[in-house]
């Protein structure tokens, strides 16, 4: 089987380190009082839907260090007819599809059903979560960062 390389159209991070430094502490912010499995699951999916290659690779290895199991990153592109997320994990995963394809808006009853399973500050932290990992998606698809490379 023959690969096909696509080439990386420019390192962001050497080219605007202030920016990217700026990204990754919004993205550590974000994190806060999050479950990591369940941060993992919500960027592997925002990352599906933008098509981000190289995030969906290191976001699947870091749900795997977290203990995901590989069924669960397997059935994520199709959450909705999968039995193995919780009711809290699928209010998370409705959320980050919302908020990802903004263009139709968040509707009530999705974040309505995410207010249920998330405090008031782990919602805020979700929200910046789901917000911070498209930047990261745009980023990279913007300048083709492709996975195996730093």
């Amino acid at each position: 089987m023959t690969t096909v390389r696509i080439p990386e159209r420019m390192n962001f991070s050497a080219v605007a380190p202030k920016v990217f430094k700026a990204v990754l502490a919004l993205d550590a912010a974000a994190r806060q009082g999050l479950d990591p499995v369940l941060l993992e699951l919500v960027q592997i999916r925002a990352s599906q839907i933008n098509k981000c290659a190289y995030c969906i690779d290191y976001h699947t290895g870091d749900a795997r260090k977290a203990g995901e199991s590989e069924d669960r990153i397997y059935q994520l592109g199709a959450w909705e007819e999968s039995s193995l997320f919780t009711a809290k994990e699928r209010a998370a995963l409705a959320l980050t599809e919302s908020v990802t394809l903004l263009p139709q808006g968040v509707p009530d009853t999705v974040y309505a059903e995410a207010a249920e399973h998330f405090d008031d500050e782990e919602l805020a932290h979700l929200i910046a979560l789901i917000f911070t990992v498209n930047t990261w998606n745009r980023m990279n698809v913007t300048t083709r960062k492709t996975p195996g490379t730093v």
